[in-house]
């Protein structure tokens, strides 16, 4: 069962927020406002915010500017990860991960069904891990967002969390880059 160890010290990290959408503006981002709001409250850094349409390779350069910048530790995006011919972001992800974490997508679906039944199944949530960065395709809804955060990743990057979470191990990710 997961736990936060209250005796340990809480570790903030730098996370970028985009927003993948051919229609989205800062003023309409419900998606990336849920997700902007969920990370402060939990004490985390907003190392960046942005909205990009629905092109792999727009997105793709969105990420590999952000995964370039020591001042980012986590990539979520939201929109983008639905079946749609639009839905690229998914993709995109994919073509800057050096490791994917299969198990989140398996892990949204798990909390999706308690919430949305047989609906989860049209998602592809998706993580992964490149130059030392966390990178997590999320659903552009904001319930999506919601339950990404609360039930996953507000523990994952809680450095707190027990037995284990993704801080703990976030010097280690890009070690394969520094043996020689």
């Amino acid at each position: 069962m997961s736990r936060i160890d209250e005796s340990l010290p809480f570790h903030p990290v730098r996370i970028a927020v985009l927003t993948v959408s051919d229609s989205r503006t800062p003023e309409t981002d419900r998606s990336g406002d849920t997700l902007v709001e969920r990370l402060s409250a939990a004490g985390h850094v907003l190392a960046g915010r942005g909205i990009v349409a629905d092109d792999r390779g727009l997105i793709a350069d969105r990420l590999r500017g952000w995964i370039a910048d020591p001042g980012v530790d986590v990539i979520l995006t939201t929109g983008g990860t639905g079946l749609t011919g639009r839905d690229v972001t998914v993709e995109a992800h994919r073509d800057v991960y050096e490791k994917e974490i299969e198990a989140f997508g398996t892990v949204f679906t798990i909390v999706s069904m308690q919430k949305i039944g047989t609906s989860a199944v049209q998602s592809r949530a998706c993580g992964g891990v490149a130059g030392g960065t966390y990178l997590f395709a999320l659903p552009g809804s904001p319930g999506a967002c919601r339950d990404a955060w609360d039930d996953i990743l507000a523990f994952q990057l809680d450095s707190r969390h027990r037995p284990c979470n993704f801080v703990e191990i976030m010097p280690r990710l890009d070690e394969h880059l520094r043996r020689k």
